[in-house]
């Protein structure tokens, strides 16, 4: 429920072994990250603000990042066990 690396959903995490709750709206270029209830990140893709956050994180040496008008979903786990559930992808 996050852009992890640009956000700081850390105070949000209910931590290993409970449920947490996330959702991720897109409307055009503008995208909200939720978790647990709390907006964690916001931002609107192919602005000049948008560009500067990705040029300064991790995701810098990929050209073009987060700017795709379509494409895959992408689940993270960083090597560790993880659960998902209920995944359910709307069109709004």
């Amino acid at each position: 429920a996050s852009l992890y690396g640009i956000d700081d959903v850390k105070k949000r995490f209910h931590g290993i072994g409970r449920g947490n709750r996330a959702r991720i709206e897109v409307r055009g270029s503008q995208v909200s990250h939720y978790l647990n209830g709390a907006k964690v990140v916001e931002y609107e893709r192919g602005t000049q603000m948008w560009r500067a956050l990705v040029a300064y994180s991790k995701y810098k040496n990929w050209p073009a990042f987060g700017e795709a008008e379509s494409g895959h979903i992408l689940l993270q786990d960083h090597g560790d066990e993880v659960s998902f559930r209920n995944i359910k992808i709307l069109e709004l």
